[in-house]
């Protein structure tokens, strides 16, 4: 069969196995994995994204021992008792013809509990725990544990293990000079800071046979400063494949990097150039990852050299039929990860389950079931409203078999979404609205644009429920003046109905306002060398870690970003990339200031006084961007239910908190499961 992705679904032979294409699922802990109570979520999890055609799967990491956990009594193999437990995992993803790797992850300096140890002692800015240094027998016997967690996951059933050596736990630790002060045959020179993985690899090959995967996940930037050099990284790698590594997977960046990664401002595939480098060092298979999450970009990269598999986790969590739609000519149906993070890292970082802001059924697969109806119990069914709530439960009634009006006042779908897709950075969420154009054809659903939907209409077609998901409305702020011809919506800002001025003063700081600040100081410029220049990130044969000078861009305007709360300006934003969002706005100049009375808008500008210091100063500007929050537009749901119609209020409608599309698809998709 032809296909447009030869590469990419090409199989891979590994001489005592073959991989059916060459797609890698990345690891990511979920949080299933920590209580064996959940093993059967976690199976039926990796099991969906098996039958979806995924060539190999990682799990999310597990430690050899009680000393590399990442939280109290989490995930961990060390004992035949729990091997078994695993079994029903690694079954059901070789009942859908998948194969599967266990990673061995120990946390070091990044473990959340008091009992961690690492290659020194220096703690991380990431835990508030304190580690030890391990001892030299201590290192060995951590070696036998690596050795002894590989030997069981193979008894459990998996095809292979991963040894995370990258993202800065403790392979990683023992790697770079930061972190590596030891004066024993493993610190000191470069060639016994790379003693401990090389021999974790050798007796990994030793114990479990020459007929088992192992993949080794090599940071191929530390991104932190004194980190690997790229001719230190070269030797890791070559000595690693001597001593019997399969393939290699690929790292970006430690956790405690200033540089973003995987966020959704950083472009596709930007470092694809940095695995080529390490491709042509070694002879054994290398994967690409961070930022690839579509088959189109895949198949690019595949075909001009720069890997041999790609690696990706969270575009799985959002499709797991990725691989098969790929290969299926089904490319437009994709539901393509944005790389937002909100549902994903930003749990597994506040210790919940990690889910997909697009897909919330990944890691619910057996709760959240969107079972097909008979005909007989087939309903009409009018949604109002086509933002993310309206757009999944559209789209989730209609392949469960319900007949579906989605109706929507405005000429196109996506609700304030539209405008999030054009804040620099988030072009990203453009994918999101195919998707579902594409989805609404596909399951049929009859859409209504430039069509109010109004009381008297959704009465006398006599539908059996109605979803109200009519979003929001800007919050007008109650200050003097915010009529004045300087004050105005972000709404207007962002659909380019309003020329803002070289000056501008952005009221409230919450998500909308560090996108609207992001939008103002944007300077044009999305090209993968722009952004390299603007987080110093260089080739690491130039530079150690390959952590270069900053050159942050000028920004077209000067912003204030103003927030009448006195906490941290950005204190609300997601656990993973709020700080990143912040870093871009403190190097385009923009004043971010707590604590704020605003007095009255005029000719002036802005009057406002901060904290407790009662003299009101001008802020000089052209415009005042109101970002002030929403407020949930619930007229028609109100007036519905009063005539006695089944009303279901979702999204913003029903709670207006920020443009939370995270909830609002969560709850169309879970409305639409009950229905």
């Amino acid at each position: 069969m032809t296909t447009p992705y030869p590469h990419l679904l090409e199989p891979l032979d590994l001489g005592y196995t073959t991989l059916r294409n060459r797609v890698i699922m990345g690891s990511m802990h979920t949080g299933l994995e920590d209580r064996s109570r959940h093993f059967p979520e976690l199976a039926a999890y990796f099991a969906e994204r098996a039958r979806g055609g995924v060539g190999l799967m990682v799990t999310g990491g597990f430690s050899p021992n009680m000393t590399g956990w990442l939280l109290p009594f989490g995930s961990v193999l060390s004992t035949h008792r729990v091997a078994r437990k695993h079994v029903q995992i690694t079954d059901a993803v070789h009942a859908e013809g998948g194969k599967i790797a266990l990673q061995i992850l120990h946390a070091g300096r990044y473990g959340y509990h008091p009992m961690i140890g690492s290659a020194s002692k220096i703690k991380s800015p990431i835990t508030p725990f304190r580690p030890r240094a391990l001892t030299t027998r201590e290192v060995r016997s951590t070696v036998d544990d690596y050795a002894r967690c590989a030997e069981l996951a193979r008894e459990a059933g998996y095809d292979g293990v991963e040894v995370m050596g990258s993202e800065g736990y403790l392979v990683n630790q023992f790697l770079a000079e930061r972190t590596n002060r030891r004066t024993d045959e493993y610190g000191g020179t470069a060639a016994n800071r790379r003693r401990f993985p090389v021999e974790v690899v050798r007796a990994i090959r030793q114990r479990v046979g020459p007929d088992f995967i192992v993949v080794y996940r090599i940071s191929l930037l530390d991104l932190v400063e004194g980190g690997q050099s790229w001719d230190e990284v070269v030797a890791l790698a070559q000595e690693l494949e001597a001593a019997g590594v399969t393939l290699f997977n690929t790292g970006i960046g430690w956790h405690e990097a200033r540089v973003p990664t995987i966020i959704t401002s950083v472009p596709r595939g930007a470092f694809t150039w940095v695995t080529a480098k390490l491709r042509a060092a070694v002879t054994v298979p290398v994967a690409a990852s961070n930022r690839i999450n579509t088959p189109d970009l895949a198949e690019d990269l595949l075909a001009r050299g720069d890997a041999d598999l790609v690696s990706m986790a969270r575009p799985l969590l959002a499709d797991p039929d990725f691989v098969a739609k790929a290969q299926q000519g089904r490319s437009d149906e994709i539901n393509t990860c944005i790389a937002c993070n909100q549902a994903c890292l930003d749990h597994t970082f506040v210790n919940q389950r990690a889910s997909c802001l697009l897909n919330p059924r990944a890691c619910r697969e057996t709760e959240l079931v969107l079972l097909p109806v008979p005909r007989t119990r087939s309903k009409k069914v009018a949604v109002v409203g086509a933002g993310p709530a309206g757009l999944a439960c559209a789209v989730s009634l209609a392949g469960r078999g319900h007949q579906v009006d989605l109706f929507e006042a405005s000429d196109r779908i996506g609700g304030q979404f539209t405008m999030a897709a054009r804040v620099p950075g988030k072009a990203e969420f453009h994918e999101t609205l195919r998707y579902y154009r594409r989805r609404l054809e596909v399951t049929g659903v009859t859409v209504h644009l430039s069509t109010p939907a109004t009381r008297q209409r959704l009465r006398e077609a006599e539908y059996d429920d109605v979803v109200v998901a009519t979003g929001v409305v800007p919050r007008v702020p109650d200050i003097d003046g915010v009529d004045h011809p300087k004050a105005v919506s972000y709404v207007d800002v962002l659909r380019g109905v309003v020329e803002v001025g070289e000056r501008v003063a952005v009221v409230g700081a919450g998500g909308i306002g560090f996108d609207v600040s992001r939008f103002l100081v944007d300077d044009g410029a999305d090209d993968l060398e722009s952004w390299l220049r603007h987080w110093g990130v260089t080739d690491p044969a130039e530079a150690r870690a390959g952590l270069g000078d900053r050159k942050p861009a000028t920004p077209p305007r000067s912003v204030q970003l103003l927030q009448r709360k006195t906490s941290r300006v950005g204190a609300g934003l997601g656990k993973t990339s709020g700080w990143a969002h912040r870093a871009e706005l403190r190097d385009a100049g923009v004043v971010m200031t707590p604590g704020v009375t605003y007095h009255r808008i005029d000719d002036d500008g802005l009057h406002i006084s901060i904290g407790d210091d009662p003299a009101v100063q001008t802020l000089d500007v052209d415009h005042v961007v109101l970002c002030a929050g929403q407020e949930s537009e619930r007229s028609l749901a109100d007036a519905l239910a009063a005539d006695g119609l089944t009303v279901h209020v979702i999204g913003g409608a029903d709670v207006a908190v920020e443009l939370d599309a995270k909830r609002a698809i969560k709850q169309g998709t879970e409305l639409a499961a009950r229905l």
